[in-house]
């Protein structure tokens, strides 16, 4: 079923067009979780919290795909709403090869501050070693990870989620055969699970900019560009909620981390990673909607087909709402087996996941309502309205509940907080959306 932008999306077409979108955000989580189950299962407990710390820091340098994904996307599906397919393919190519550049400073710099970075955020000792083997090798396919993440919301808005689906499930495929061979087989440890990991990301960044580099079937190509400034600062300020969210998150992750080896030791930090794996991958349910959603809603909008625009919101509401119902009945089943599989091998570590994890899964809930909302505002080039949701979302109602409440409940105050955070972040996601309901035209 070839499916355009410009189409009427119907729930099935709607889900169909989604659904590739899903399940290539799905598979971009794995890494993290594949690293997590070798090195937890097959190197040791030390290892494993070491993965479990440093990839918040990691994940925020990788942000940046994520603002010139999401915000240069929603700004190219508008152009083309327009009928403006020449300047798309120009903006397009300006966001890659500022990315480019972008990617390549990060890494100079997080390879000289690696060290001292772990150490202020509590990293000592065996930890923090485990953390600078681990961050060196995967820094060096840093700038793939962010091209990785950008080109997953660009291969939507080029009407080719297939092929955006294809290359993901290539990149987790490598990351999970090749750990499997370096950790379980060469018996590499924390080396292995560094390079399998780089590698995969190779692979998802760079078959990317091979396909766009050349003449292919999608409505966008690597061309000669020049300086936009303007298109520049758009694509920045639309993306900014996107870039915030992933910033945001990944800081938090860092005081969870913080918060844990206060109340808890690196048992904490352990216990944390295994509910982070499947956070992780049910969020990516969400963020996957919202990628494969966004440049249908930026299509719309940017051609003034009003009716359209508010079937889809009341679709996506739905879809989101049977989503979250589903993910809590799911978590609260798995708590037990997943808790297992990663550390069956401690007694009162597992006992600690496993409490964790029954008070964690609330979350789900409410979670897929704010992160939709935080998308649709810049689908709608409403960049500023999608970052506040992002950043109270993800930095101030979660730091404020995981410093204050672990002062009334201990560690359990660690778990409940996130679900306050999100349930805060919900209840203001419907505020914006009635608020804005007229400006935008989806009444």
């Amino acid at each position: 079923m070839r499916i355009q932008l410009s189409d009427h999306f119907t729930y099935k077409k709607l889900l169909w067009f989604t659904l590739p979108s899903i399940f290539m955000m799905i598979f971009t989580s794995i890494y993290g979780v594949v690293d997590g189950f070798f090195v937890s299962n097959f190197v040791g407990k030390t290892p494993f919290a070491a993965v479990n710390f440093i990839m918040p820091f990691l994940m925020v340098l990788g942000a940046i795909g994520f603002m010139f994904g999401t915000g240069g996307g929603a700004l190219i599906a508008k152009t083309m709403g327009e009928g403006r397919l020449e300047l798309a393919n120009r903006q397009f190519s300006l966001f890659v090869y500022v990315t480019l550049v972008c990617g390549l400073v990060i890494t100079v710099l997080a390879q000289l501050f690696l060290r001292p970075i772990m150490g202020w955020l509590g990293a000592e000792g065996e930890l923090l070693e485990n953390c600078v083997i681990y961050g060196r090798i995967i820094l060096l396919s840093m700038t793939p990870f962010i091209l990785q993440f950008e080109f997953q919301s660009f291969f939507v808005t080029a009407e080719k989620p297939q092929l955006g689906l294809a290359v993901t499930v290539a990149s987790g495929v490598t990351n999970m055969v090749l750990d499997a061979l370096f950790i379980a087989v060469f018996h590499w440890g924390l080396v292995g699970a560094a390079a399998a990991t780089a590698l995969s990301q190779t692979v998802g960044g760079i078959v990317p900019l091979i396909y766009f580099s050349r003449k292919n079937t999608s409505l966008l190509r690597l061309t000669k560009t020049e300086y936009d400034g303007h298109s520049l600062q758009k694509a920045c300020i639309n993306g900014s909620s996107e870039l915030m969210s992933n910033i945001a998150m990944s800081v938090v992750g860092m005081l969870y981390n913080v918060q844990l080896i206060k109340y808890a030791g690196e048992d904490g930090v352990a216990a944390y990673g295994v509910l982070m794996y499947v956070n992780f991958t049910f969020l990516s349910v969400f963020i996957g909607y919202s990628v494969g959603s966004a440049p249908i809603v930026s299509y719309h909008y940017g051609a003034g087909h009003w009716e359209e625009l508010k079937g889809l919101l009341r679709k996506s509401l739905t879809i989101i709402g049977v989503c979250s119902a589903a993910m809590f009945v799911l978590a609260e089943l798995l708590a037990g087996p997943m808790s297992v599989v990663f550390v069956s091998y401690d007694p009162v570590l597992l006992e600690m996941t496993l409490r964790g994890f029954l008070i964690f899964s609330l979350s789900f809930l409410f979670a897929g309502l704010a992160i939709y909302g935080s998308s649709f505002f810049t689908a709608l080039n409403d960049g500023l309205t999608s970052a506040v949701i992002s950043f109270l979302r993800t930095l101030v109602f979660q730091v404020a509940a995981v410093m204050l409440l672990p002062l009334i409940w201990d560690l359990d105050g660690i778990w409940i907080s996130c679900v306050v955070a999100e349930l805060m972040a919900a209840v203001l996601t419907v505020w914006f959306i009635r608020k804005k309901r007229s400006r935008y035209h989806y009444a």
